[in-house]
């Protein structure tokens, strides 16, 4: 698989049956003793499952799982059978992937390989195999097969599978609804300042720059889960970047372009409109890959304007980025090079946002993938409303340029964590000389930036630093308001050698992490002075009203 991009497996052909991937995997570098433990033990438990069912009608117990948890299964004893045998052969060749001997990276691809064959091969995927299915299709007198073949043609129609009622949602009416005006654009993004929601605001602005592989409104969901509302309701007079959807004119967009005419002209348009020198800023997973080596461009210009820096599931050290690694080396990162970018034949191309989409959802494929492929396919049911999976489908691109770019210096090489390293915009890269001081935040169960990577950015920055960690994933932990009660944060304030030690000596507290960071960045948001009554400036004026028209363009 090309890094980031379309998924490697797809699902198997159901014509070869497991003999043959336990095949495959015997094949490879296994220790004999500990094949020959793995193939006893599957001996053991087939027969034991086979003299169950004999001696029960048929009826076999099932192991706790939510595909096969429906009472279908186990009434049924050819699908409970069948259940109870895919569970022994997903555990038996789960475990052979796990003893397969070789250097890390292999051993992460092989089960990941086998994991998404496992995963795909499962009975309640298939409707000949999958009893609730058929149940609800006699019953339903058909309706549900027909509802099913509707659902499957409409998300062929939009190129990926409906994980919510995307009918319900629409940008600007029911999400992103927080009240601002876009005051600048140009060809990468838009900035959007939100309307003071207090009679005084902080001296210091807040300036937030999300990811660009996303839409920005994940901050800005629903009213009662919106950073931006909230951050406006602490009383800080907030500019948030809204990156443009790269069209296919945009492919030869560097690196270079995304610090210089993005990240560098929000911070300056947004000191321009204020008349502040320096500014709180927030940067979210590659949004503060971005913010952060902007600021390091600047700082080798002479230039300071971080009041503070916020960094959100981000990325700096990339000595370990989890799952993505198996993704990522010399070989798969050229072959990127020379398909879409600078180097390709035809010129530069894009990385499209359904491909990256679809691969981030491979990650965790029985919840993002075959649950909806059961529910909307197999048995004809609308996925419920979510916004965050509304959002989750709404797919960007990425400029070929930019994006190969990016993969060489920081996931393949990992050069952004040593000064002088990188040239970017013409200076010299270094971190270390942001003399802000920094707030970190990680989740705990994150897979795409894992927790202790992110606590590797402590030893970059020379200023103050306050590392939190809080509970939950990449997206559900940031996106955690304090009116919810929910979830857990740590901190701990004295230094530590690593990750693990960090946490030994933390403490837990309850709820949301929002309201330690919002009252982190009182000492740094200056005095209180009474809210603007209007958006912009003179130079500046309102373009159009919040979310703008980049966020809505779809690939």
């Amino acid at each position: 698989m090309n890094p980031f991009g379309k998924p490697m497996f797809n699902a198997p052909d159901m014509g070869q049956d497991v003999a043959g991937l336990f095949k495959t995997l015997s094949q490879l570098q296994i220790p004999p003793t500990e094949f020959a433990r793995i193939q006893g033990e599957y001996l053991r438990e087939a027969g034991e499952l086979w003299n169950a069912s004999l001696g029960s009608g048929g009826k076999v117990a099932l192991p706790k799982d939510r595909r096969f948890s429906a009472p279908e299964w186990s009434d049924n004893p050819l699908a409970g059978f069948s259940a109870a045998t895919y569970l022994l052969n997903a555990r038996t060749l789960m475990a052979l992937a796990d003893v397969v001997q070789g250097d890390a990276k292999t051993r992460a691809r092989i089960r990941f390989a086998v994991e998404q064959w496992v995963d795909a091969s499962a009975p309640s995927n298939y409707l000949a195999l999958n009893p609730e299915a058929l149940k609800k299709a006699v019953d339903s007198k058909g309706e549900s097969l027909t509802q099913g073949m509707h659902h499957l043609l409409g998300d062929l129609k939009q190129g990926h599978v409906s994980q919510t009622d995307e009918s319900l949602f629409e940008v600007g009416r029911n999400v992103a609804t927080t009240e601002g005006a876009v005051v600048f654009e140009n060809a990468l993004f838009q900035l959007i300042e939100y309307k003071p929601l207090t009679a005084q605001v902080f001296d210091k602005p807040m300036l937030f720059v999300p990811p660009c592989i996303n839409k920005f409104y994940i901050l800005d969901l629903q009213p009662d889960n919106s950073l931006i509302r909230y951050t406006v309701e602490q009383g800080h007079r907030l500019f948030v970047v809204s990156w443009r959807n790269p069209t296919d004119d945009m492919a030869a967009v560097t690196w270079d372009d995304y610090i210089e005419q993005a990240a560098i002209e929000a911070i300056h348009v947004t000191q321009a409109i204020t008349g502040a020198k320096t500014l709180d800023m927030l940067g979210f997973c590659v949004g503060g890959t971005i913010l952060s080596t902007a600021l390091a461009v600047l700082a080798a210009r002479g230039e300071q304007p971080a009041a503070s820096l916020t960094l959100l599931t981000t990325l700096l050290d990339f000595s370990n980025t989890g799952i993505l690694d198996i993704f990522v080396d010399e070989a798969s990162v050229r072959l990127r090079e020379m398909t879409i970018g600078p180097e390709a034949p035809q010129g530069p191309g894009m990385l499209k946002g359904k491909e990256l989409a679809s691969t981030f959802s491979f990650l965790r494929p029985n919840d993002l993938v075959w649950n909806y492929v059961v529910g909307n396919y197999l048995k004809g049911e609308t996925p419920p409303p979510f916004d965050l999976l509304y959002w989750n489908s709404d797919s960007t691109n990425l400029p070929g340029a930019m994006y190969c770019w990016y993969l060489r210096h920081t996931y393949l090489q990992n050069q952004l964590k040593v000064p002088g390293a990188l040239t970017v915009c013409g200076e010299k890269v270094d971190l270390g000389a942001i003399e802000a001081p920094v707030y970190l935040y990680a989740s705990r169960e994150d897979h795409i930036v894992p927790w202790d990577s992110a606590f590797q950015s402590t030893r970059l920055f020379s200023g103050a630093r306050r590392f939190v960690l809080g509970a939950s994933g990449h997206i559900a932990g940031v996106v955690n308001p304090p009116a919810k009660k929910k979830r857990n944060y740590w901190t701990n304030d004295a230094a530590a050698d690593s990750a693990q030690g960090w946490f030994d000596a933390a403490t837990s507290h309850p709820g949301s992490w929002w309201t330690d960071w919002s009252d982190w960045l009182v000492p740094h948001a200056g005095k209180k002075k009474t809210a603007p009554k209007s958006f912009g400036n003179r130079q500046h004026k309102a373009i159009e009203p919040a979310p703008g028209r980049y966020v809505k363009a779809k690939v």
